[in-house]
C-alpha cells in the first residue's frame, strides 16, 4: 500500500505492443448499458476439504454474495441472499463445509468476519463495533484462523488467532509502532512485517516472538514487500528493488541471516507465494501492465506447463490443499475472466463460469492495445488505447482520456464493462499511466512526488495531444473521466488547464486535498506519514501548495462541461469533496450533473447503481461531446476549437 491510496475500482486493460496498423473498420451491434452490466463479476476460488466445490463471490443478483460451484462444473448455488450489503466468499474451513465471508456496512470498509454455519445460520465473530478486521489465513494444525483487527488501537493492526472450535481469540502480535502485518511462518514463530517511509522506501522487519527480538531485512532504501516463509520455516521469501528498478525475489535464511536471489524478470514480480504442501510456486510478474503468471516446481524452480487458452489470459490461481487441483481465472481486455478449475493429473480442465452475457458478440468488443508517446520533457508515458470498431479517417470518433486511480495506482489488463460500453458507442479511451504510476520502475514511480497536479496532468494533456495525431480520432471532441486520483485529475484538467479538454466526468475525486489529507481514516495511520511526504503534510508550510493543486479553491476558472459521481459512504473521499466542486462550478453557468448514491462507498458495486451511474456517463458524453461545438443553453462557449488512489 506504498502509494495506491485511494484505490479506483475502474481497472483498464493493456497489451504489449506498438500498434501502427491502420484499424479494421467494423460496424459493431450497439448494445444498452444493461446489457454490459448483465455480465457477470465472478471473485475468488476456495475449495471445499472433499474439493467437490468452489466457494466464490458473484455479482449475478445485482450485488456481490457467496455461491458454490461443483468443480467439474454445475449451476452456482446460492449461500448468502444479500440485497443490500455486498457479501464476500473468504474461505471454506480447512476440515468441514463452514465458510468464512466478509462484508461492511455499504461501503464504509469497516469489514467483519463471519462464520456461515453447516445449518445455515450466519454468525459475526469479529462483532467489535467500529473496528475492521482481515483474514490473514490458516495455522498448519487447521484448528485456528489470524485475523488482524484495529478493536485495541483504531490507528493499528494486532494480529489475533481465533480457535474455529469456539471462536475464541488470542492476540499473538501486538503492533506498537504502526508496522503492517504481511506473512506468519508455519511454527507462529516468525512474523514478517513492513513499514512504509516513503514512495519506493519501504522497510521489511523479521519478528521473533519466541525471543520478541526484530531485525529489519534489508540494508538500503528501497522497496521491499514479504511474500512467503518456506514450508520448513527456515526461510523467507521476499521482493525488493533494491539496486534495479524492477522488484525480484530474495530468500533471508532465518538462521545464518544470508540472503540469495531466487528470481529476476525483465518487470515488477507482484507476488510469489507457496502451495500448502510446498511442492509449487506461484509467481505473478506485472508485465507492461498485465499479469504474466508462472508456476515453478519449487525444488528445481522451473516452469511447469499450464493449459492454453488461445489468447487469452490466466489473470490469477490457487491450488487445492493436496496440490491435484488448481482453479484459475481466465480472461483479456475484450473478455470478462471466467473461472476454471484444472487437474494436474490427469490435465483435464473445466470451465465453470460464462460470464459474458449471451446477447454480447465477443467480436463486438475492442482489444486494447499498449502505446507509447513522449511528453512535454521527453519523458515517455505508455497508455492503454482502445479503439471502436467503427472509427476510420472518414468516421471520426470522440475521444476521452482515462486517469487511473491511485496515485501510485497504473492502468492494467483487465475487463471493462464502462470502457467497452463507450467504445460499444463510439467513444476511443487512452488510459493514460502519467508519471508516478506503478509498473515502469521505481523512477518513473517516484516522478510525481510532491507535483501532483502539474507533471502528471501534462502527461495527460500530452495523451490528449496523441489522440490528436490519429487519423480515426475528432480532435476537437476530446474529454477526460477517472475515478478517485482520476477523478482529481479529472477536476485538475478543467481548472489548471481549462482549454485542453471539452468535457470532464469526475467519479469520486478529491478536490481539497488539505482537508482529504486531514481526514484519512484513523486505520491507515501505518503510513499517514508516508503519505504526507509524496503528497504534502497539511499541517505544514506544505498546506500553501496543497491549497493551490487542490481544484475547489479554482473553481472560478472551469468553463467546460462537467459530470461528478459519488457514494455518500465513502470514507476516502468524503461526499462534502463533491458537494462543493459542484456548487463551485454552477456558479460559472456551465452544465453540471451530479450523481449522488446513499448506498455507495468509494466505487461502485451495486449492478442497480452501476447502470444508472454508467448511463448517466454516455448521456453526458453524448450531449456535451459528442454533439456539434455550437454552444448549447448554459454552456459558455469554447474560446478555441481544439482538441486518469494512488
Amino acid at each position: 500500500m506504498r502509494k495506491l491510496i485511494f484505490l479506483s475500482l475502474l481497472i483498464i486493460v493493456a497489451s504489449c505492443k506498438k500498434e501502427n496498423d491502420k484499424a479494421v473498420v467494423h460496424n459493431p451491434k450497439q448494445y444498452t448499458i444493461e446489457q454490459f452490466m448483465d455480465n457477470e463479476a465472478v471473485r475468488g476460488g476456495s475449495f471445499s476439504a472433499d474439493k467437490s466445490n468452489l466457494l466464490v463471490s458473484s455479482n449475478k443478483s445485482g450485488i456481490y454474495n457467496v455461491y458454490t460451484v461443483p468443480i467439474e462444473g454445475g449451476d452456482m448455488m446460492a449461500i448468502t441472499q444479500s440485497d443490500s450489503t455486498s457479501i464476500f466468499a473468504e474461505s471454506y474451513f480447512p476440515n468441514d463445509n463452514r465458510m468464512l465471508i466478509s462484508a461492511d456496512g455499504n461501503g464504509d470498509e469497516i469489514d467483519h468476519l463471519f462464520v456461515r454455519e453447516l445449518d445455515g445460520s450466519i454468525k459475526d465473530i469479529t462483532p467489535e463495533k467500529g473496528a475492521k478486521s482481515a483474514f490473514y489465513g490458516w495455522s498448519k494444525d487447521k484448528n485456528s484462523l489470524y485475523y488482524g483487527s484495529n478493536k485495541r488501537d483504531p490507528r493499528y493492526f494486532d494480529v489475533y488467532k481465533m480457535s474455529i472450535a469456539d471462536f475464541s481469540s488470542e492476540l499473538i502480535y501486538q503492533n506498537n509502532d504502526g508496522l503492517n502485518f504481511s506473512e506468519i511462518s508455519d511454527n507462529e514463530k516468525y512474523f514478517a512485517l513492513t513499514k512504509s517511509l516513503n514512495t519506493n522506501d519501504t522497510d521489511l522487519f523479521l519478528y521473533n516472538s519466541e525471543t520478541k527480538e526484530q531485525i529489519k531485512i534489508n540494508d538500503t532504501k528501497s522497496g521491499n514487500s514479504a511474500q512467503d516463509f518456506s514450508k520448513d520455516n527456515t526461510k523467507l521469501y521476499y521482493t525488493t528493488d533494491d539496486g534495479s528498478e524492477f522488484s525480484y525475489l530474495m530468500s533471508y535464511d532465518l538462521n545464518s541471516k544470508g540472503k540469495s536471489k531466487v528470481l529476476e524478470r525483465d518487470w515488477d514480480i507482484m507476488g510469489a507465494g507457496f502451495t500448502n504442501q510446498g511442492n509449487y510456486m506461484g509467481v505473478y510478474v506485472n508485465e507492461d501492465g498485465k499479469n504474466a503468471i508462472e508456476v515453478l516446481n519449487s525444488g528445481t524452480m522451473t516452469p511447469i506447463d499450464l493449459p492454453d487458452f488461445e489468447g487469452k489470459s490466466i489473470t490469477s490461481l490457487s491450488f487445492s490443499d493436496d496440490e491435484s487441483l488448481m482453479r484459475m481465472y481466465v480472461g483479456g481486455s475484450n473478455s470478462p475472466s471466467d473461472l476454471y478449475s484444472y487437474n494436474l493429473e490427469t490435465k483435464k480442465q473445466h470451465k465453470l463460469t460464462d460470464v459474458l452475457n449471451d446477447e454480447i458478440n465477443a467480436e463486438d468488443l475492442v482489444t486494447a492495445k499498449v502505446i507509447r508517446f513522449k511528453s512535454f520533457d521527453g519523458v515517455e508515458i505508455p497508455a492503454i488505447y482502445y479503439l471502436p470498431h467503427q472509427a476510420s479517417e472518414d468516421t471520426k470518433v470522440p475521444a476521452m482520456v482515462w486517469v487511473h486511480g491511485g496515485p501510485g495506482g497504473q492502468s492494467r489488463q483487465g475487463f471493462s464493462s464502462l470502457i467497452q460500453y463507450m467504445t460499444n458507442h463510439g467513444y476511443a479511451v487512452l488510459a493514460v499511466n502519467n508519471r508516478g504510476s506503478s509498473g515502469y520502475g521505481k523512477t518513473f514511480y517516484q516522478m510525481d512526488d510532491l507535483n501532483h497536479g502539474e507533471k502528471d496532468l501534462q502527461d495527460c494533456v500530452e495523451g490528449k495531444n496523441w489522440l490528436i495525431t490519429q487519423p480515426e480520432i475528432d480532435g476537437s471532441k476530446i474529454g477526460i473521466i477517472g475515478g478517485s486520483y482520476g477523478g482529481y485529475m479529472t477536476m485538475a484538467a478543467l481548472t489548471y488547464t481549462p482549454e485542453e479538454f471539452d468535457v470532464g466526468v469526475n467519479l469520486f475525486g478529491v478536490t481539497n486535498w488539505i482537508r482529504t489529507l486531514k481526514s484519512i481514516p484513523p486505520y491507515w495511520e501505518s503510513f499517514r506519514e508516508s503519505l504526507y511526504l509524496e503528497l504534502g503534510d497539511p499541517y505544514s508550510a506544505d498546506s500553501t501548495r496543497l491549497k493551490r493543486i487542490s481544484p475547489l479553491f479554482h473553481t472560478d476558472k472551469v468553463t467546460k462541461p462537467l459530470i461528478v459521481l459519488q457514494g455518500s459512504q465513502d470514507p476516502r473521499v468524503l461526499q462534502v469533496e463533491s458537494d462543493e466542486i459542484v456548487a463551485g462550478v454552477r456558479k460559472n453557468g456551465v452544465p453540471v450533473e451530479y450523481v449522488l448514491f446513499e448506498d455507495e462507498g468509494h466505487g461502485f458495486v451495486k449492478k442497480e447503481n452501476q447502470i444508472e451511474a454508467y448511463s448517466k456517463v454516455l448521456e453526458f458524453l453524448d450531449t456535451y461531446l459528442k454533439k456539434e461545438n455550437e454552444p448549447i443553453d448554459g454552456e459558455i462557449p469554447n474560446k478555441e476549437i481544439e482538441p486518469e488512489t494512488k
